[in-house]
């Protein structure tokens, strides 16, 4: 089964978390054996040769790098300028791994479909370079809305205007209150240069004003259902309902404090809280009997997004174990045509109508 995955932070990985990703999983976690820098060393799931073990052809990868201003206890940096700086390093990874071979940039229905065709080749699948469609995770380093004219010369196909807590041009996850002039002219811009508008992390008052100025293309790449784990994280099902009418496509994301309730992040165990794959059907589901059929699910696994194998479905050990969810899904009485539309055929009708 083809697969496309909407949301991998793959740079972050590369630049921040120092993970040659053009090594297998295995490679990657002996190499860390012994770190305790970061809560997930060791654990990683994610790399290019385990992507194409598992037939996942075609990914979002992520560019991110919040501004906090003073007072603002996250992590990030101390000035947009120097957030854009770390976005073009990121962009420079990306650019090394097309260089040698391991990636490939797609941003056209062009591009598209010849990379389509490449991967559905039964011949050497191990030699395929992963395609990419290049998405901003959170706004933030974009000096001024003038930036996204160089950012889609760049690829940039796809911007989340908010990551977590307050940002520059909207409200993230855990924070409150409007977009404001300041992201209403960058959804503008993001308009006029038919960017996809992804609402993934936006905070309630910021989804609505921004469904409300917005009239492009809308997609949420990595976001489960508040009726089964209540977090403002999650899309409540009105807001569910409000995608679907826009035709968007809402990828399953497998986060496991996403996943399951009374999750703890740093004690709760994937297994004792009974997290596995088939919870992940658990959310697609309640979108597909909202919509009354499987056309706005698919998979934007956020796997490596800052966690590893401590937080994510305890039989999932590599990023390839998503074949497994097929069966799963039919399982749960889903036909061939809807296994097909959740693991590649959403997103691609989707980008196919947005780059038409």
């Amino acid at each position: 089964m083809f697969i496309v995955d909407a949301h991998l932070d793959l740079s972050m990985n590369a630049l921040e978390w120092n993970r040659d990703l053009v090594k297998p999983v295995a490679e990657i976690n002996a190499r860390e054996a012994g770190l305790t820098d970061k809560p997930d060393r060791g654990k990683a799931v994610v790399s290019l040769p385990d992507l194409r073990k598992g037939n996942i052809g075609l990914v979002v990868a992520t560019q991110i790098a919040r501004y906090v201003a003073l007072g603002n206890p996250l992590p990030g940096w101390h000035s947009p300028a120097q957030a854009w700086a770390q976005t073009q390093g990121q962009l420079a990874w990306y650019r090394a791994m097309e260089a040698a071979g391991e990636m490939v940039q797609i941003t056209d229905s062009h591009s598209l479909e010849r990379h389509l065709r490449l991967w559905m080749d039964d011949s050497s699948p191990q030699d395929r370079p992963v395609g990419y469609i290049l998405s901003l995770e959170g706004a933030d380093s974009l000096i001024d809305p003038g930036y996204l004219e160089k950012a889609w010369a760049d690829g940039l196909r796809a911007v989340g205007p908010a990551h977590y807590g307050p940002g520059r041009y909207a409200q993230g996850t855990d924070a409150t209150g409007f977009m404001g002039a300041a992201g209403r002219e960058l959804l503008r811009q993001m308009e006029r240069l038919n960017i996809i508008l992804d609402a993934t992390h936006l905070c309630d008052d910021s989804f609505w004003e921004a469904l409300d100025h917005f009239n492009g293309h809308v997609w949420a790449s990595h976001n489960n259902c508040r009726s089964l784990v209540n977090h403002n994280r999650q899309f409540g099902d009105d807001m569910i309902r409000a995608l679907i009418d826009r035709g968007a496509v809402i990828g399953g994301a497998l986060d496991a404090w996403m996943m399951v309730p009374g999750w703890v992040r740093g004690k709760s165990d994937p297994r004792g809280m009974n997290c596995n794959l088939d919870v992940l059907v658990d959310h697609l589901d309640h979108i597909c009997q909202l919509a009354g059929n499987s056309l706005h699910i698919g998979i934007g696994s956020d796997l490596d997004g800052a966690f590893g194998r401590e937080q994510c479905p305890y039989d999932l050990e590599t990023i390839a174990d998503l074949q497994s969810l097929p069966a799963l899904l039919g399982r749960r009485g889903y036909s061939p045509a809807d296994i097909d539309n959740i693991m590649h055929g959403n997103w691609l009708r989707f980008l196919r109508k947005a780059w038409s």
